[in-house]
């Protein structure tokens, strides 16, 4: 069990001791210290929070907390209730209000929850005013409002709504080639927000047959809701048993897209991306952004386009912090996140689904003829466990010392370039362990890179 403070927010497990989990002590301490550098930020006694949050057992329990500690500082609260991460963020700057939160721990498990933060544009802080937040929230420097000045809590239910007709409105998607199609789509929402947010999108985009399956948001979710390929098993049966065109998986909060073709093998979420990437570069001027850890075929694509792709650290604050100086039309990460600049600066699996939707349709292929059109790049994803003490830090400057003479990256860990292959070594912002990407031509050879570098490292650690 443990209680993580990042960039990415505050995130944690359910229940235990408070300060080693997220407890509702905890949630109480970090939203007032978050309530209290948006009204620094702000200057108003009486600003304004957009709340949401995915459908989690402890969402209800947590947004209790955070509505009460809000109000208590003064904010006037608008309560999305269920709500996906890009509809808070679309929200936010839609409701002129001065911060969001999102209660999501994204792809981890039931047992842990967490607040991500939003500003005024309905981005994620920036890495200073997490500092900051943290430095109050040690200080405990909270100043509650009197009771004449108690703030308020308004529900509002449109948003999905108003969120999805944005979506409809960009002429990069177009629904009467869509409804042409007569698309017979899977949906897998791991029971969560999704299993709302989906089919209805897919049904105002058009599609003819929406096959729901893990859609009620019950929390509950049937198998790991990370979307990764070991856990599709499920959706990959479906797609094949129902004769459909396409499988969409999301996960809890809906700012991950991966995608099942029509023969139940994986599109590849590095390659939700790379397609959307395809079709927006085909309309729009600029370059494109994607992390570290992404695929080189983003570069080959962005090629294609006379475009080159930009490499920034991993964690959306970093990739839109490099589209708004780049003004590229589209960025993300190859865990499946699509950033539409033009419609709102955070990952979106709606706009994703939409954005592909559409390149399908105009292209007139079958899903797996259009990844076979993509050239072929494989990451070996690995992981290992931060014992106590570790000098991450250390390990990562001796392999960097190790391949000094390799063309390599410092922005963000080390990733260092072998040809057409690549490794990264960083430490993960979530969760307390280094991840360890390698990428090659085939699985084979993203496995054995990967295994070399973890063997080497395994090596420097008993000397460091």
């Amino acid at each position: 069990m443990t209680l993580i403070k990042s960039i990415s927010g505050i995130r944690g497990t359910i229940g235990g001791a408070p300060g080693d989990n997220l407890t509702p002590l905890d949630v109480a301490r970090y939203t007032a210290a978050f309530g209290t550098l948006i009204k620094q930020r702000a200057g108003k006694q009486r600003p304004i929070c957009v709340l949401g949050r995915d459908a989690r057992l402890s969402g209800p329990m947590v947004a209790d907390i955070v509505r009460a500690v809000l109000t208590g500082l003064g904010f006037d609260v608008i309560d999305l209730g269920l709500a996906t991460t890009p509809t808070v963020e679309m929200a936010v700057p839609g409701e002129a209000a001065d911060a969001g939160i999102i209660l999501t721990a994204s792809h981890n498990p039931k047992q842990w929850n967490a607040l991500k933060l939003l500003n005024a544009r309905g981005e994620f802080i920036s890495a200073a005013d997490g500092a900051e937040m943290l430095r109050i929230a040690e200080e405990g420097a909270f100043d509650f409002a009197g009771v004449d000045d108690l703030g308020s809590v308004r529900t509002d239910d449109t948003w999905t709504r108003k969120h999805i007709d944005a979506i409809l409105a960009l002429d990069l998607v177009d629904v009467p080639a869509i409804r042409a199609k007569n698309f017979k789509v899977v949906v897998d929402a791991v029971n969560s927000v999704g299993g709302v947010a989906v089919p209805q999108l897919l049904k105002a985009l058009g599609v003819k047959e929406v096959v729901e399956l893990y859609c009620e948001p019950t929390g509950h979710f049937p198998h790991n809701p990370e979307p990764l390929p070991e856990h599709l098993q499920d959706i990959r049966a479906l797609v094949k048993k129902e004769s459909a065109h396409l499988g969409i998986c999301v996960d809890p909060d809906v700012d991950r897209l991966a995608l099942v073709c029509e023969d139940g093998s994986l599109f590849g979420e590095e390659y939700t991306l790379v397609a959307c990437a395809d079709h927006v570069l085909a309309h729009r001027s600029g370059d494109t952004v994607s992390n570290l850890s992404s695929t080189r075929a983003l570069n080959d694509v962005a090629e294609r386009h006379g475009r080159t792709r930009l490499a920034s650290a991993v964690g959306e604050v970093n990739v839109v912090e490099l589209m708004r100086k780049v003004n590229a039309p589209i960025g993300g990460e190859g865990n499946g996140g699509v950033i539409l600049s033009e419609l709102h600066y955070g990952r979106d699996a709606l706009a994703g689904i939409a954005l592909f939707l559409t390149l399908l349709a105009k292209r007139g292929t079958r899903t797996s003829e259009l990844r076979r059109s993509y050239p072929d790049y494989f990451i070996s994803k690995n992981k290992i466990e931060l014992e106590p003490g570790m000098d991450v830090a250390g390990l990562v400057s001796a392999m960097e010392e190790k391949y000094r003479q390799q063309p390599h990256s410092t922005v963000d860990g080390l990733r260092i370039e072998f040809g057409r292959e690549w490794v990264h070594l960083r430490r993960s912002n979530t969760e307390p362990i280094v991840r360890i990407y390698a990428e090659s031509g085939s699985p084979d050879g993203a496995d054995e890179l990967a295994k070399r570098i973890m063997g080497e490292m395994a090596g420097l650690v008993e000397r460091i």
